[in-house]
């Protein structure tokens, strides 16, 4: 049995076994699937998207690059639920039944206020816990639905008030990351009446061109198209805007649900100490199935005992405080690195990544095949750092303080994996 804390958490008014749900996507589907989840210890689910506009699946859906290891890059051109609303009612209102703890947030799409608001309505009177506005999805093809509208702010606006006209339950937007500041979508959203944004969706796209079909995947018929990436390479992305909006004055106290890139507990938690209170997974259940929530709770557990921690909001957003602008910076020092020549195999990585990649700080012995620094050159960069294939070998060393500047003590990361 994993190690577990009590995870319970409380997102947009609605009390939660755990932040974890599963993301609006192919893996909350049917009720078959979503019990089996919930009885893997998923606290909720944000059911696959329905539409107002019903499409015809397209074959193949997905593309892929792995690099050898988890999906970094997951591409899919997928659209909405094939089944009918009626079915996904069905399935929605027997989850609710025979899982009274367990939420269900139904994601939804219109491409006009009388579309959002029969969704909504029909959605709402099934008894769930609330909904998400896709108004992110970044394949759609028309102006008024998907990412189109999360780029128009007014646009967000107005549905997110005509949602909020037929409904009092919660009301989650989903912002498309497919935008240069997120802000003013998501300020228009909760101006609107939404109770909370969620971020993101995926990445407008295209993975690795086909040199024989000289299209990229999915290959539809010869054909392809700019659709949504997810998997760990836009985790990094998907931060930076649950940063931006959780640090935002205007935005204070909106509940935030971070999606993008999670894999392992130490994901999960990355976005729950930027402030995020609930965690939408996708990408990696697609990949090893509904088991790896025991990892995370496991993980989280493990650390929130380290440190000390009793709950969750012990911790949300704790990050925020130390992430800032590059202007606030402190810049009267320098961090050398420290060279151990025990350990070094003397591959001469950091010399030729300092040489033709950095300041040429780094003198290298051909006879003993070992770096050594030139303090004068050195930037304190730690290139050498991130390319060295050996744990430990090159580590922070010397804080060396400008002419002038006066000492103090100096917080820095000391340790790497």
């Amino acid at each position: 049995m994993a190690f577990k804390k009590d995870l319970s958490i409380e997102f947009a008014g609605v009390k939660c076994l755990n932040p974890f749900f599963l993301a609006s996507s192919p893996v909350c589907n049917n009720y078959d699937m979503i019990a089996k989840a919930f009885e893997a210890g998923w606290a909720g689910v944000f059911y696959k998207n329905q539409d107002s506009v019903p499409e015809h699946e397209i074959s193949p859906i997905f593309g892929v690059t792995d690099m050898g290891g988890p999906w970094s890059m997951f591409k899919n051109c997928e659209h909405a639920s094939q089944n009918s609303f009626e079915q996904n009612a069905e399935f929605m209102h027997r989850l609710k039944r025979d899982y009274p703890e367990h939420r269900i947030f139904a994601t939804l799409m219109g491409g006009s206020d009388d579309d959002w608001k029969k969704l909504v309505k029909m959605a709402a009177e099934v008894g769930i816990d609330g909904v998400e506005l896709n108004m992110s999805c970044p394949h759609m093809g028309r102006d008024n639905m998907g990412s189109d509208v999360g780029c128009n702010p007014d646009l967000v606006e107005q549905y997110a008030r005509a949602a909020r006209s037929v409904t009092d339950i919660p009301i989650i937007a989903k912002m498309t990351p497919n935008i240069t500041n997120m802000i003013p979508s998501a300020m228009a959203a909760v101006k609107g009446g939404a109770s909370g944004v969620s971020a993101i969706n995926t990445v407008k796209s295209i993975i690795d061109i086909d040199k024989d079909l000289l299209t990229t995947e999915p290959v539809v018929n010869g054909k392809s198209a700019i659709s949504g990436l997810s998997g760990k390479a836009v985790k990094p992305i998907a931060l930076r805007f649950i940063n931006e909006m959780a640090q935002y004055p205007g935005l204070k106290d909106v509940p935030i649900s971070g999606v993008g890139g999670v894999y392992t507990w130490e994901d999960a938690l990355d976005f729950l100490l930027l402030g995020a209170r609930n965690v939408q997974i996708c990408t990696s259940v697609m990949e090893y199935g509904y088991r790896i929530l025991e990892d995370i709770i496991s993980g989280i557990s493990y650390w929130m005992e380290e440190k000390g921690f009793e709950k969750l909001d012990d911790f949300v957003g704790m990050a925020l405080r130390n992430i800032t602008t590059p202007s606030e910076f402190t810049r009267t020092f320098k961090i050398r690195p420290a060279f151990d020549h025990d350990t070094c195999i003397g591959c001469g990585r950091c010399y030729v990544s300092c040489y033709d990649g950095g300041h040429q700080a780094i003198d290298w012995d051909d006879e003993l095949r070992r770096p050594s620094l030139n303090t004068d050159r050195c930037v304190g960069c730690h290139l050498c750092q991130k390319v060295c294939p050996v744990p430990g070998c090159i580590t922070p060393g010397e804080v060396a303080f400008d002419e002038g500047a006066t000492p103090e003590n100096i917080v820095y990361k000391k340790s790497f994996r």
